[in-house]
């Protein structure tokens, strides 16, 4: 049998409603994606700070959704003390090992396949601080996992998921990622859909003892950016995730129920999946969009800007941009179209009549 005929590749066939209501979300993502890379200038300095904030962030709410009790304040404050690597604390132990891993991800994704060798690292040094986990960390379960609902004294009322027994977990481990490298390499499915069931069936084989959840995050930050979606590193999915929490249960419980059976129907998971993706998306070209255009420009860029911010005539043509500023025209349309892009011009005719005009004050 073929990866085109796995389970894996036909359970990614939906009914026209469910296709349309997948691909709209997906389109709205792609271009917010593609908007970015034309507004992807921001300074350094700035493109830091965010990326400090989303570690932060992250970390606190990945964690948090596991039971930790760690504020995000706590998690700042033990970030600018990793140089101490004492972690009194499960807390402490946990959340730095996730900032360390979180930090590494956003800073080598591109030098990060994802291979066995990695995920099993991943989580390794995710649980290096972890005095509980030393016997679990770096290896696949050793005993059941089970996903079990509780009551309030903690008695076990019912199993809410059984997931991959131990014995079979490193064959579908390994089946996972070579149907994903298998669907990389064939460009199977839009990249999307692609990463959501791969988190998908990791979740659903939860092939740790315990971490699966983090871990899971962590891969999905690492699939994100390899894709090229880049506005990961400056807003927390984690975060996203935290806040809807129960929608988060929910749709993954309702996809697990038909998990390994005839009709495997993974759309309320990918939906949700797309959803979150979405709101990170669009909270990030906020954020670009509530920057100084300053950020977003280069030298000649600014200096045609300024130029235009300067002038008391609304209107302008390229001619006159090359006549004040002296650049190429080349550049001087070059500059022209990257403001347009950002929404700072819009074009006032056609042809050789085209003029440009400052939007808003």
């Amino acid at each position: 049998m073929t990866w085109q005929d796995d389970r894996l590749s036909k359970r990614l066939t939906f009914s026209p409603e469910q296709t349309e209501a997948l691909y709209a979300t997906i389109s709205e993502v792609d271009a917010i994606k593609n908007t970015f890379r034309l507004t992807d200038r921001l300074a350094p300095q700035t493109i830091n700070r965010l990326t400090q904030s989303v570690i932060v962030t992250s970390t606190g709410a990945s964690n948090r959704i596991e039971g930790n009790r760690l504020s995000d304040d706590e998690v700042e404050a033990l970030y600018r003390n990793m140089h101490i690597r004492k972690f009194k604390t499960r807390d402490e132990q946990e959340v730095a090992g996730y900032l360390e891993m979180l930090e590494l991800v956003l800073t080598s994704y591109a030098d990060m396949p994802v291979t066995e060798a990695l995920i099993l690292q991943l989580h390794r040094d995710l649980l290096k601080y972890s005095d509980k986990d030393q016997r679990q960390r770096g290896a696949y379960k050793f005993g059941p996992n089970r996903v079990e609902a509780k009551d309030q004294s903690g008695n076990i009322i019912g199993v809410i998921f059984d997931p991959t027994p131990p014995h079979l977990t490193k064959k579908e481990m390994q089946e996972l990622i070579e149907w994903n490298q298998w669907a990389e390499t064939e460009n199977f499915k839009h990249p999307l859909i692609r990463i959501g069931n791969f988190m998908f069936e990791y979740l659903a084989i939860h092939p740790f003892q315990d971490g699966n959840g983090r871990t899971s995050r962590l891969l999905t930050n690492l699939l994100l950016l390899q894709h090229g979606y880049m506005f990961t590193a400056l807003v927390s999915h984690e975060k996203l995730i935290e806040a809807r929490k129960a929608d988060y249960y929910l749709a993954l419980n309702k996809a697990q129920s038909s998990w390994k059976t005839e009709n495997e129907d993974i759309f309320p998971w990918l939906l949700y999946f797309l959803e979150i993706v979405r709101s990170q998306a669009t909270h990030a070209l906020e954020l670009i969009e509530r920057s100084r255009i300053e950020n977003l420009l280069s030298e000649k860029q600014l200096a045609l800007w300024q130029w235009i911010q300067k002038r008391k005539e609304p209107e302008f043509s390229r001619k006159h941009a090359v006549e004040a500023l002296g650049f190429p025209q080349r550049t001087i349309e070059a500059s022209i179209k990257k403001l347009v892009d950002l929404k700072r011009l819009e074009k006032i005719g056609q042809g050789r009549a085209t003029r440009y005009q400052r939007v808003g004050k």
